[in-house]
């Protein structure tokens, strides 16, 4: 007998994606030993091979002591090299604009002190109404900072009435009335709340034509969809490693600062140790010596053994490619929206995410109409061993990761859902 269940299996059987490379956990509750993990754009699982390259970075420290700087398997000191190009080409950039360090909000400040230079009118930061808290704290700390109100600097940009999703049109249409007071443009290149693809080239375009300087966000955009940031002539970027990355909790991030700036000496920078030319780190001299790319932006030494989980999993992503991945993104989301389609008539349950694939990564949210956000995610847990994400209060977050989520994950979210508010209502 057909069914939806056999049907996602089948596809699941003719596209399998990559999840033998990664670990699943065991479920919480609901009848299948396999959690169906779809929070991926919170924190993305564990690949296999992570724990023994780990163990070989540590395993080189107890034998080496020091002398592993220079002599161990993936000797230290240039540890930090062995990201750069595979992580250039999952965001489309050049090596020399591209480099691996510190975690995301501390990334987005260090660029910011490079590039929102306020002057004359031109002193406003624009974001989105619905950016992730840590980028409203870094903005509206850059503006006092610079000694400006960030009440009136800051400008959140909101969708027009009757829509959940901020629309490129409403940013170009801001940008064509008001840009020229515009300093930074700043935007989350997919929304955290809402998994809107924000069309980069064409804001990127429209903000530097108004004289702004445009930074991006990629917290949910690196890994989930491809990206040509040299291409595109972003001015620069940042985002972390710990959800569509995979690289583990808290795991560091990466900045991207387009070619033209490199070697630039009228742009401040802030510096240590590491933001000097390598070849000369060793001679101890009191002044700076900055490389003409992305590394003049490091400060302090890398933290090897925080750099070996995300190597791990930036080989993987050269390995399978982007292209593909997004392949299967769209395949995999489709299934879960016409599967949702098909549970939420009737029940209070609305996907929010635009419906047209190209403006969407691999997420889709739905925002409830009866309790909470967290209340649901603990249901579709404990009852059915589906593991989602909350944003209080009435948004959750389904992301099926084309690495390791299935076709059967999908279904698995349709069926709790369904039974959940059907017990709900009985």
């Amino acid at each position: 007998m057909h069914t939806p269940e056999t049907e996602a299996l089948r596809r699941d059987a003719a596209d399998p994606g990559h999840r033998h490379l990664f670990h699943i956990p065991p479920a919480d509750g609901g009848r299948y030993p396999d959690t169906a993990y779809l929070a991926g754009n919170s924190l993305g699982l564990q690949p296999r091979a992570t724990r023994d390259e780990l163990l070989a970075d540590l395993d080189a420290w107890q034998r080496l002591g020091v002398e592993g700087h220079l002599e161990s398997e993936r000797p230290w000191l240039p540890y930090h090299e062995l990201l750069t190009a595979p992580a250039a080409r999952l965001v489309g950039a050049l090596p020399a604009e591209t480099v691996v360090m510190n975690s995301l909000t501390v990334n987005l400040h260090l660029l910011m002190v490079s590039f929102y230079r306020p002057a004359g009118e031109r002193t406003r930061i624009v974001i989105e109404d619905s950016a992730f808290p840590s980028d409203s704290y870094a903005v509206r700390s850059q503006a006092r900072f610079h000694g400006l109100d960030p009440d009136t600097t800051v400008v959140r940009l909101k969708p027009r009435p009757g829509s959940d999703t901020l629309g490129t049109e409403d940013v170009l249409d801001f940008l064509a009335r008001e840009g020229h007071t515009v300093a930074l443009l700043m935007l989350g290149g997919v929304n955290y709340l809402t998994g809107e693809l924000m069309d980069i080239p064409a804001i990127t375009a429209a903000g530097r034509a108004a004289g702004a300087v445009v930074g991006w966000d990629l917290a949910h955009a690196a890994g989930n969809v491809p990206l040509a940031l040299h291409d595109w002539d972003v001015d620069f970027a940042a985002w972390c490693s710990y959800k569509y990355l995979n690289s583990g909790p808290g795991a560091l991030g990466g900045v991207f600062v387009h070619e033209r700036h490199l070697g630039d000496p009228s742009i401040p920078r802030f510096e240590g140790w590491w933001s000097t030319e390598a070849a000369t780190r060793f001679e101890m001299t009191p002044v700076s010596r900055p490389p003409a790319t992305v590394e003049a932006w490091q400060i302090s030494n890398p933290p090897i053994f925080a750099m070996g989980p995300v190597r791990t999993s930036l080989e993987l992503f050269d390995s399978v490619g982007m292209p593909a991945l997004r392949e299967r993104s769209l395949r995999l989301t489709a299934f879960l929206e016409q599967l949702l389609d098909e549970v939420t008539p009737g029940r209070p349950l609305t996907v929010v995410t635009p419906r047209d694939p190209a403006r969407r990564g691999c997420q889709l949210s739905v925002r409830i109409g009866v309790g909470s956000a967290n209340e649901l995610t603990k249901r579709l847990r404990h009852e059915h061993g589906v593991v989602a994400d909350a944003r209080e209060p009435d948004i959750v977050r389904f992301a099926p990761v084309p690495l390791y989520s299935t076709y059967h994950d999908c279904w698995r979210v349709a069926e709790a859902l369904a039974a959940t508010f059907d017990k709900e209502g009985s």
